[in-house]
């Protein structure tokens, strides 16, 4: 029961993940800008939505690398 419970936090992680790299503004701009990005950044060099967005991007990129760990060593 356990090994599904790491299973599914690891499908929803790798979806969330996906969804905020696409969200982060690159050279040109990114998703970011089609949701308002474009405005903050005019007016500041990095903006509070970016850097949070950043952060959040870290954490879940360490729930799934923790959660990826575990299934391996599970599922051995």
């Amino acid at each position: 029961m356990l090994t599904w419970v790491y299973i599914v936090v690891e499908i929803l992680t790798a979806v969330g993940l996906i969804f905020l790299i696409l969200m982060h503004s690159g050279k040109g701009g990114g998703l970011s800008d089609m949701f308002g990005g474009s405005v903050g950044a005019a007016a500041s060099g990095s903006t509070v939505v970016e850097r949070n967005l950043d952060r959040i991007t870290v954490t879940v990129a360490a729930i799934f690398a923790l959660c990826t760990l575990t299934l391996d060593l599970r599922l051995q």
